[in-house]
């Protein structure tokens, strides 16, 4: 294991820095702020930081919309407090990567600047102006985030291409001049030691050139309201089915995988950096060795309850496609989609939901990452007013609902607040104290904090309680680095037709570890009948109270929600 990549064997914790602690006390979390805790995260054994966008920004998407590529925002400190935290992370045995847009920029960022003042700036085509077609814009496409694809610009009356929002300007990766320009912010980050990149938003970065009308037989708004309707798993994938149709010259074009092979290169001549694409289409791997390093198993998490059998069916097909020597990488949640406990939780067993959640992401084939605050079980909090919402989606959610669908407005609320990213991105709930110990008392936090850090779900709280879910996470992740099987072991999944209950091997193979995996995601008991060549199971980590170390193979009885990892007496071949 230990010639292993380190990014294979990491496991990552991804920071949304705004919310995740505040130095200053001024409401918003800052640099200085993650140095202050990187103590809490090295005991809380994560072996990698990815961190959401720290650039100058407007904050019209979040800061997805960058106004500086080689620039700290002011709110979260100077580049001196970056240096300082990479220095400190490595110190501690860390890594950081840090999350790049390729996309687009911001409008305020000084190309675009440049590029609109008129139309002979020697930027103008680093952006996609054209000219309007018929009294309007070039074409019919749609911006994902609501509205036209293309903005008229008063300046020089041409229309530029946003996917995004109209805040959001597309780049031209066609320009030499811009992907040159990109891979030297890349080069520049990597000398000053960052590990790597997690890339935004790949799958946008070109269109087709010919521009031609999307046919889709729907308009947004009734896409809109396929999507919000759909009640069971046929509706759902008709309706992105729909999605694909209406996007289909916008997206996932074939051109990407020459920029992917580039931005490997450039990559590679920093040895150990490592590329992550926010995707799930396993054909950004390239042939495994030339592409990404690792593309998300997002559709690991889109189901509403993790079935053993959903698990087993993902693992089968995802397993099976990849190429030679790619690396798998799984996660459950992020800054975009709902927190776990809230997610996959049924109000009934949601502590022991969150504990089996976890494990299958410590247990599984490859990479895992975290977001933070899954570790305390923050749960997604429902803003009860629009003036409280910070995330433009779900202001557009809002005003969709009461425009095209004609809701009320307080109905209208009630769905956004469900939809809008604001509900994950909350303040880390670090103690009982006047808002969950993030900023002091008299000052107003950027988001609310969740008010259940009163119930104790807070950092200092569960610190000390050893049944709390934060001792939960701490023990299991030191069960993985201990284990080299659940590290980089095979995946053999036991027991295909067992209801409820998953149970695979991890194995290095011909002579190293094996370890037994069961998660029992059901609440009731199990006996469980193994055809292993061996008489008894080492116990290495159970979530439940076991006499001894040593469980008999036949029956292995396995109780509701259990955790049960445990060492073979020899491989199986």
């Amino acid at each position: 294991m230990n010639d292993l990549d380190w990014w294979k064997k990491a496991v990552f914790y991804q920071i949304y820095p705004r919310s995740f602690a505040d130095s200053n006390g001024d409401g918003i979390g800052d640099l200085p702020g993650i140095i202050q805790k990187i103590p809490y995260l090295k005991d809380l054994g994560v072996d990698a930081i990815w961190l959401s966008p720290i650039y100058p920004s407007p904050l019209r998407d979040c800061g997805y919309d960058v106004a500086d590529y080689l620039g700290v925002a002011p709110e979260y400190g100077t580049m001196d407090d970056f240096r300082r935290l990479l220095e400190e992370l490595h110190r501690w045995d860390m890594r950081l990567i840090l999350d790049l847009v390729l996309n687009h920029t911001s409008d305020q960022h000084p190309w675009f600047l440049e590029s609109r003042s008129s139309l002979d700036n020697p930027k103008r085509d680093w952006y996609l102006w054209r000219d309007g077609k018929n009294g309007g814009p070039p074409n019919n496409w749609y911006s994902t985030f609501g509205g036209p694809a293309w903005e008229l610009d008063p300046i020089t009356g041409q229309y530029y291409y946003h996917f995004f929002f109209k805040e959001q300007p597309d780049l031209n990766w066609r320009n030499k001049e811009v992907r040159q320009t990109m891979f030297a912010l890349m080069r520049a980050w990597m000398e000053m030691g960052v590990d790597g990149f997690r890339l935004d938003a790949i799958g946008t970065i070109f269109e087709d050139p010919a521009l031609p009308d999307q046919h889709s037989p729907l308009t947004q708004a009734e896409l809109y309201r396929m999507a919000k309707t759909a009640d069971s798993e046929a509706e759902r994938l008709e309706a992105v089915r729909a999605f694909k149709i209406m996007f289909e010259h916008q997206v996932d074009r074939v051109e990407i995988h020459s920029l992917m092979r580039d931005l490997r290169a450039v990559v590679n001549e920093y040895p150990g950096r490592v590329l992550v694409g926010e995707t799930d289409l396993i054909e950004y791997y390239g042939n495994g060795d030339d592409e990404l390093h690792m593309v998300f198993n997002f559709p690991l998490m889109r189901t509403e309850k993790l079935s053993a059998e959903w698990v087993r069916a993902n693992q089968a097909l995802r397993l099976s496609r990849l190429p030679a020597k790619a690396w798998p990488c799984n996660t459950l949640g992020n800054h975009d989609s709902p927190r776990v406990y809230s997610h996959f939780g049924d109000g009934i067993h949601d502590q022991t939901i969150a504990r089996t959640s976890l494990a299958l992401m410590l247990t599984l084939k490859g990479t895992p990452f975290l977001y933070n605050g899954e570790e305390i079980g923050m749960t997604d909090l429902l803003l009860n007013s629009i003036d409280q919402f910070r995330d433009q989606l779900g202001i557009w959610a809002y005003e969709t609902e009461i425009r095209d669908l004609r809701s009320s407005p307080e109905a209208a609320l009630v769905y956004a607040a469900r939809q809008t990213r604001d509900r994950c991105r909350t303040p880390l709930q670090w103690a009982n104290a006047p808002n969950g110990g993030f900023c002091p008392k008299d000052v107003k936090p950027w988001l609310p904090v969740n008010p259940n850090y009163a119930e104790g779900v807070n950092v200092e709280e569960e610190m000390d309680d050893p049944v709390s879910l934060l001792h939960f996470y701490r023990e299991l992740l030191q069960v993985r680095r201990a284990n080299p099987a659940l590290v980089c072991g095979d995946y053999l999944p036991l027991s295909a037709n067992l209801p409820g209950v998953l149970v695979f091997l991890r194995q290095i193979l011909p002579d190293g570890q094996a370890c037994l995996v069961v998660i029992n995601l059901v609440g009731r008991g199990h006996q469980i009948k193994l055809d292993l060549p061996v008489n008894c199971l080492n116990t290495i980590f159970s979530s439940r109270i076991r006499e001894k170390e040593a469980d008999p193979i036949r029956p292995l009885l396995i109780a509701p929600y259990e955790v049960y990892i445990a060492g073979l007496a020899r491989i199986i071949r």
